[in-house]
């Protein structure tokens, strides 16, 4: 097996190079990728900062000759991708490991973010101990801390590297036992779609299908929408989109403008539902912005405070939600279920609003140009949420014959 390492070789080339060296007496071959860009690389190179550049036709020298390094590390934190996954897609490589400060994180980890889930990928950084959301983003990304910083060979960082070369020797040595043989569907949950997701799952993996379910968090809807876009998903069971709400109201949990869109650009075959749009998600009681003071709020335990949506919001959500469903090309299908679109928006609850979940339902009927089909349910009833595995099924099935 083949790993890469790669660093930036003008300043930390020894560093990488005693990794190198572990990592060839552990029996596997390296491949060392210079990503610096300013004086000449340390040791030699297999792979020169030059040849990297040339991956998305940059002209490096140019940009060095300027001397100016933050653009020139920005031209590389873009090639550094493309060159990386090309050897990836080409069977090239089988892990990749990566040691750096702060400009050597962000150039590694750009690179390490353009590969697939269950790539192994290895960090050390200066910078792993504190939030490392930023350079993980979707990915399965392995952040190690540096302890000390990548500057020199030491008893501490000996001790780190070498423990960093087996990680990533393990890593790629690892056999991953699943079930690939079987097709892979994602679903979106939230506390309050608990019950209509695992009945539906049940359904969908009777049907012989991987249900993977991700939580509606921002963060789980970001890594959903990555895994739809990789390609390796056979259909989507989008029915808790409640991070539209948080992205409408600026909350907490959103997952950003483009949820909702992987399903498009991967042309995979989906039900929608609008799960949990009822709410959008604060911190503690005195975060909730001044604004909704005399909003309709529950408190969900002492770390979130919810927020009603009222009537002008789920006009809005449901445009946006029917527009989304619109634009995937594959066959897709909105399900509304009219009796509660969560736990506590059912009758007798704290977020029942008839005006307002009506206005989100005419919304969506007004603006969807797919299937649209209502239940007299509630979402965690069995009715709805074998109703929904069963239309995604027969989607799919319609999308392949």
């Amino acid at each position: 097996m083949t790993i890469a390492v790669l660093g930036t070789l003008d300043s930390k080339g020894h560093e990488h190079a005693f990794v190198a060296d572990l990592i060839r007496k552990k029996g596997h071959d390296v491949l060392l990728i210079d990503l610096g860009t300013g004086d000449a690389p340390q040791v030699t190179p297999d792979v020169s900062r030059f040849d990297v550049a040339a991956s998305i036709g940059l002209d490096l020298q140019t940009l060095i000759d300027k001397q100016d390094r933050g653009e020139c590390v920005v031209a590389m934190s873009k090639a550094a991708p493309v060159f990386l996954l090309n050897l990836v897609a080409e069977e090239k490589i089988d892990g990749v490991i990566s040691l750096g400060g702060g400009g050597g994180t962000a150039l590694g980890t750009a690179a390490m973010r353009a590969l697939p889930v269950g790539f192994p990928k290895l960090m050390v950084s200066t910078l792993a101990s504190g939030n490392t959301a930023h350079y993980v983003g979707t990915k399965d990304i392995t952040m190690m801390p540096s302890i000390v910083d990548v500057a020199g060979l030491n008893r501490i960082s000996k001790t780190i590297f070498s423990r960093a070369a087996g990680a990533i020797c393990g890593m790629v040595e690892a056999t991953v036992s699943n079930d690939a043989d079987k097709p892979l569907i994602v679903a979106s949950i939230f506390g309050n779609t608990t019950d209509c997701i695992n009945i539906a799952a049940k359904v969908l993996e009777e049907a012989g299908y991987e249900v993977l379910i991700f939580h509606a968090t921002g963060t789980g809807g970001k890594i959903m929408e990555s895994l739809i876009e990789s390609g390796m998903v056979s259909g989507v069971l989008d029915l808790t989109t409640t991070e539209w709400a948080d992205e409408l109201l600026s909350a907490t949990l959103t997952a950003g403008p483009s949820r909702m869109d992987a399903m498009t650009r991967a042309c995979v075959p989906t039900v929608v539902a609008p799960g949990c749009l009822d709410m959008a998600n604060y911190g503690e009681r005195k975060t909730l912005p001044p604004e909704h003071e005399d909003r309709n709020i529950y408190i969900h335990n002492p770390q979130v405070t919810l927020l009603r949506t009222n009537a002008n919001e789920c006009r809005e959500l449901g445009r946006i939600l029917a527009e989304k469903a619109n634009a995937n090309p594959a066959p897709t299908a909105i399900l509304i279920p009219r009796k509660a679109i969560s736990i506590i928006s059912a009758v007798g609850q704290p977020f029942h609003d008839a005006e307002a979940d009506q206005a989100l339902f005419d919304s969506i009927h007004q603006h969807a140009r797919c299937e649209v089909r209502d239940f007299d349910e509630e979402i965690n009833s069995k009715v709805f949420a074998e109703a929904a595995a069963h239309k995604l099924l027969s989607l799919i099935d319609s999308h392949t014959t």
